[in-house]
């Protein structure tokens, strides 16, 4: 397998914890993965996993870009509590898989505004960022609405700008920022592009997905139809420009990753779910402009 060289901005995927499903993935060439740890990782030996999966990577050049955890840290029933342990575990053990990344919903007060979850937020957060920064970590927040909205939600309130903005205000740590994708935008009827342009500074980390946008049925039904006027794709079906997204990464001198968050394509799933990741994995290579060409002079 040919070593993997360039570091400047990698195209990979999501996948789960584990030695096993790293080795059967690796092969495909994606250059880097984000590890998804459900909404705890209470159940994992995060040490031994990591060594397991720096065992299975060797000198691939294939690094683990995040780590991620997915529920919501700001309320207090059991699980919720184990998302939040999980946060801090993952920001203390972050550095045993070599990344400097931990990701995951900003929670929310269930049924409450987004206004309403800022003094909360911050009372959790504060003292995880300064965790994360005694570690080297930054924490980014993804942005999926999970059924939430502006008034109330279950989830997640880093969900639109408005919210980063009060987030952002209420806690100004530089090592908090966004897991940022252009699906998420777009099925709210958001271009992503002057989003990017931006917030691009306070990206650390991008979900490679994208979204199709039915304006047909936006024309017939509108948004509140009896039929879905978008669905997220995977990169290379769907409606965003991802030339112009790279570029706009490369302007501001984003070092990260494009970690592909398959399993939500309607028709590239089930027997064709790799299928679909692959050609996104080659796709997304094709509009950073291909492989890396070192100058031969």
């Amino acid at each position: 397998m040919p070593k993997f060289t360039n570091e400047i901005l990698r195209i990979g995927t999501l996948t789960a914890p584990s030695a096993a499903r790293v080795k059967a993935l690796l092969p495909l060439g994606f250059e880097s993965f984000q590890l998804h740890c459900g909404d705890s990782v209470l159940a994992l030996d995060l040490k031994k996993t990591a060594l397991e999966i720096k065992e299975v990577l060797g000198d691939s050049g294939v690094i683990i870009s995040a780590l991620g955890v997915y529920g919501n840290p700001l309320e207090s029933g059991p699980k919720d509590l184990e998302t939040l342990k999980s946060f801090e575990l993952l920001i203390d053990n972050a550095k045993h898989f070599g990344c400097d990344i931990v990701c995951g919903f900003a929670g929310r007060l269930r049924g409450k505004t987004i206004e309403e979850s800022i003094g909360r937020y911050k009372e959790v957060f504060g003292p995880l960022a300064k965790r994360a920064k005694d570690n080297g970590v930054r924490i980014a927040f993804e942005n999926c609405e999970m059924g939430g909205t502006w008034k109330s939600g279950d989830w997640n309130i880093a969900i639109t700008p408005a919210a980063w903005e009060l987030m952002f205000d209420a806690l100004p740590a530089d090592n908090i920022g966004l897991q940022w994708e252009p699906a998420h935008q777009l099925v709210k009827l958001i271009d992503p592009i002057p989003q990017l342009r931006k917030w691009v500074k306070k990206v650390f980390n991008l979900h490679g997905k994208d979204a199709t946008v039915c304006h047909d049925i936006i024309r017939e039904h509108g948004i509140a139809g009896p039929k879905a006027f978008a669905y997220h794709r995977t990169p290379g079906f769907g409606d965003s420009n991802w030339a112009d997204i790279i570029t706009i990464l490369r302007q501001n001198d984003y070092k990260g990753s494009i970690d592909i968050e398959g399993w939500h394509d309607p028709v590239y799933k089930d027997d064709l779910e790799m299928t679909g990741q692959v050609h996104a994995l080659n796709y997304l290579k094709f509009c950073r402009g291909g492989s890396y060409v070192k100058d031969p002079v």
